[in-house]
């Protein structure tokens, strides 16, 4: 065998080993994608939880005599207050 042919084989060899690596990435790739949208989707569920619950507080805010207003008010904004940071921290994450 050649010189010339020894080191065609070598880099036909290692160009192999580059695209299975490469496939071996975009396999990785896919996972991590799925894992994000499982991760994201999780999230968005639950703060789509704390707006129902923020809205029943609301209701019951409405509801409410005065006595209880007061104590209601401090659940209702603990509640926004809560959602609002899971939905600014879930949209941070999104537009990186």
């Amino acid at each position: 065998m050649s010189t010339r042919e020894a080191y065609k084989q070598k880099i036909d060899a290692e160009v192999e080993l580059a695209q299975a690596k490469l496939f071996e990435l975009r396999a990785k790739a896919k996972i991590s994608v799925a894992d994000a949208r499982i991760k994201y989707a999780q999230q968005i569920d639950e703060l789509e939880q704390g707006v129902v619950a923020t809205k029943a507080k609301l209701k019951e805010l409405g509801e409410a005599n005065e006595e209880a207003w007061e104590h209601l008010k401090e659940e209702v904004e603990s509640a926004w207050g809560a959602l609002r940071d899971g939905v600014r921290d879930v949209g941070a994450k999104l537009k990186k």
